[in-house]
């Protein structure tokens, strides 16, 4: 009796601490689900209806409660300041670059500017602003997704999006005039697939709708062809699961046609989420026929994650039987994965970022801190080592269609990018004339990085990166932000960041850990944390963060754990088994209800990664990764932020949200749980002024709750 009454006590205490901070309240109205004779319950499905006026009431009251908390943390301007001061630092950056026929076509933001405008430099060094999207639509940020100049470059078709939704529209730019022709194609992700050998139409792919919320966005999506000059209802449906019901094409699939750079052929993407490609290919010549015979080119069996034709071969990355990857070539004529000839076999590192220009195969080797890259002859195989700066090194082909022009860019944690023009030829490199913005970051050699191993709970070694002051104190008193994320065999290899850059000038720990499910030992690493076996990507984080604390880089009371997106299985199931080793944590646009994914807009297109539902096997792996139920009622849990853009088309909102009411009505810490509401965000976004103040609000957040000196709530 003594006991329970104790209890009790406690439980009100909680209760009453959390009711001082007065959150909009959130109903519980509980659903039971039954997963294969396994009841969960849902108490708060009704913020699913995302139309309902009660909900889109709910998610503004927490918008609001979040920014007034946030509002009364110190340092929060000066972060979010200084973010800005190392941005502008450069005079410009860079997003994308292509050059058709002699002139360059490029994003770039410069010193001040919000957002990326597309540009033009001639061959006599002549540059152009060519389009500016914050003056398409008055009072709206636009955002340039893609682009892509025909040949010759008179005309351009560029993709357009609103305040980070990804999902928006595709235009076409006559360059002589610069202005906008009539053609809109909508709705898109991104912009087009490919021209045609005559350059009078585009290929496109078009989904059902732009709406975030609706279950139809991603399904059953067409290839088509659109003729510029003519109206859109006009146009021709290539390929798609209705038309072309003889192909493995599902109703979640990406379905997306383009021309060999030869235009010699067509190839048919059926693509998800599966790193492993499934392509189908025919000649080029039966483009305009009522049935275009698609015939298997790369077949899932075949684990090719990328390919790359090059005159007459067909290079590919491939990890069958090689969990380290291995480079082979076969004829394009004659295509034959299975007997194909391995030109660089598996071996010790990674082998990765496999690309192509007309007559060179270029690929990286990766040891985890640092990327080589080589190039191959297309002609006669040889193979020879690019002379790039240590670091993280990739190639970015201007266009392989036309010639071999290419550009390298180097970056590390500590090193801000910077971009070479490679002469693949003569295997030569200089610093680039045309992409590079001079900066020089203070104090930058006040910091060092250190790569160790440690290991997790079953003996694995886990690698994580350490980026810390060099005359900082290892007693346990540090601040220090640990983030993960651990899916898709995506590799966190280094780079670099203002939002990092800046903590570390707050005397912030930084860490990364390289958890299972990312890529970064090769596709062992990956499938070791996958559908049923994903439960090691949050306990290598967990033990990542125990590392940390126990050899005194930081304290449970000082430590910020994070993830995003897939990371947000991560974040969210460490919170849940280990409460006490965070002083707060950061669940950006988080998928933490895993039993709810598929219901989503994108989520049929998780279950190759995640599993299925229907699958019971694939359930237990989804049982066991869904955050959100494994919150339980009456604990103390840190203090949380969970961040959500409404603009989101990969990570429905109401999911964090779901997570966040959870927190708010479950934790006795009296720690605070803040839902952060963006409503001109989505998965993220382009702004810089919207992602350093997001990111500002939220590191003063965690900051604050880990007593930093810079960063105190005042009420």
């Amino acid at each position: 009796m003594k006991t329970n009454f104790i209890s009790l006590l406690l439980v009100a205490f909680g209760v009453y601490l959390n009711a001082q901070l007065a959150y909009p309240a959130t109903p519980v109205k509980a659903v039971i689900d039954n997963y294969n004779g396994v009841q969960i319950t849902d108490n708060y499905r009704w913020l699913e209806d995302m139309k309902n006026p009660e909900v889109t009431t709910w998610f503004q009251k927490q918008a609001d409660f979040s920014k007034n908390y946030i509002e009364k943390i110190s340092g929060r301007d000066q972060l979010y300041n200084d973010m800005k001061y190392l941005d502008e630092l450069k005079d410009s950056d860079y997003y994308n670059a292509k050059k058709s026929g002699s002139n360059y076509f490029y994003t770039k933001i410069l010193r001040g500017e919000k957002v990326a405008r597309l540009y033009m430099r001639d061959s006599s060094g002549k540059e152009t602003l060519i389009f500016d999207p914050e003056k398409y639509v008055v009072g709206k940020v636009y955002q340039i997704q893609d682009f892509s100049p025909n040949k010759g470059g008179s005309i351009l078709a560029m993709g357009l999006a609103e305040s980070g939704s990804e999902v928006g529209e595709t235009r076409f730019i006559d360059i002589k005039t610069q202005k906008l022709l009539p053609d809109v194609l909508a709705p898109v992700w991104g912009g087009i697939s490919g021209w045609t050998p005559d350059q009078k139409s585009v290929l496109y792919v078009k989904l059902q709708n732009a709406d975030n919320t609706s279950n139809d966005m991603l399904k059953d999506m067409r290839s088509m062809q659109h003729v510029l000059g003519t109206a859109p209802s006009k146009d021709l449906e290539i390929a798609s699961r209705i038309k072309n019901p003889m192909l493995p094409i599902k109703p979640e699939n990406w379905v997306s046609v383009d021309f060999s750079d030869d235009y010699k052929y067509m190839f048919l993407d059926i693509g998800s989420v599966k790193s492993e490609q499934l392509v189908y290919f025919a000649p080029a010549s039966e483009f305009g026929s009522a049935a275009i015979n698609w015939k298997p080119f790369i077949e899932y069996n075949d684990e090719i994650t990328n390919y790359e034709v090059v005159g007459d071969k067909v290079f590919f990355l491939s990890h069958k039987n090689a969990p380290q990857f291995k480079i082979g070539v076969t004829e394009m004529s004659k295509p034959d994965f299975k007997n194909a000839k391995i030109i660089i076999p598996e071996g010790k590192n990674l082998i990765t970022r496999l690309t192509a220009t007309k007559n060179y195969l270029v690929y990286g080797v990766a040891n985890g801190m640092n990327t080589e890259i080589y190039q191959v002859d297309g002609n006669s195989l040889a193979i020879n080592k690019i002379p790039l700066p240590q670091g993280s090194n990739a190639v970015l082909p201007l266009n392989s269609r036309e010639g071999d022009e290419a550009v390298a860019v180097n970056y590390g944690w500590l090193n801000p990018y910077v971009f070479y023009d490679l002469q693949l030829k003569e295997n030569k490199i200089a610093v680039s004339k045309l992409f590079n913005s001079k900066a020089v970051y203070p104090n930058k050699d006040e910091f060092m990085v250190k790569e160790i191993e440690i290991k997790s709970h079953d003996g694995t070694m886990v690698p994580l990166s350490i980026i810390y002051p060099k005359n900082i104190k290892m007693d346990g008193s540090n601040s220090l932000y640990l983030e993960g994320y651990g899916s898709y065999g995506i590799s966190m290899f280094p780079y670099f960041s203002e939002t990092i850059f800046a903590l570390l000038r707050q005397n912030v720990i930084v860490a990364v850990a390289h958890v299972r499910g990312g890529g970064e030992k090769g596709e062992a690493w990956h499938k070791a944390a996958y559908k049923n076996t994903k439960e090691n990507t949050w306990k290598d984080f967990i033990a990542c963060a125990d590392y940390l604390v126990d050899n005194k880089y930081t304290s449970k009371e000082k430590l910020i754990g994070s993830g995003m997106s897939a990371g947000g299985i991560l974040i969210g199931n460490a919170v849940a088994e280990r409460p006490d080793l965070f002083a707060a944590i950061i669940a950006e646009v988080g998928c933490t209800n895993m039993l709810r994914m598929e219901t989503t807009p994108n989520g049929p297109n998780q279950i190759p990664e995640s599993g299925a539902l229907g699958n019971p096997e694939e359930l237990k792996g989804l049982i066991a990764m869904d955050a959100q139920h494994k919150i339980k009622e009456n604990v103390k849990y840190p203090a949380v932020l969970v961040r959500t853009g409404m603009n989101d088309p990969r990570v429905i909102p109401w999911m964090p949200a779901k997570f966040a009411a959870t927190m708010q009505n479950s934790s006795t810490s009296g720690k605070p749980v803040l839902f952060y509401v963006d409503y001109e965000n989505g998965h993220f976004t382009q702004d810089k002024n919207v992602t350093f103040r997001n990111y500002a609000d939220m590191y003063a957040f965690a900051l604050s709750q880990t007593n930093h000196p810079k960063f105190k709530y005042q009420d």
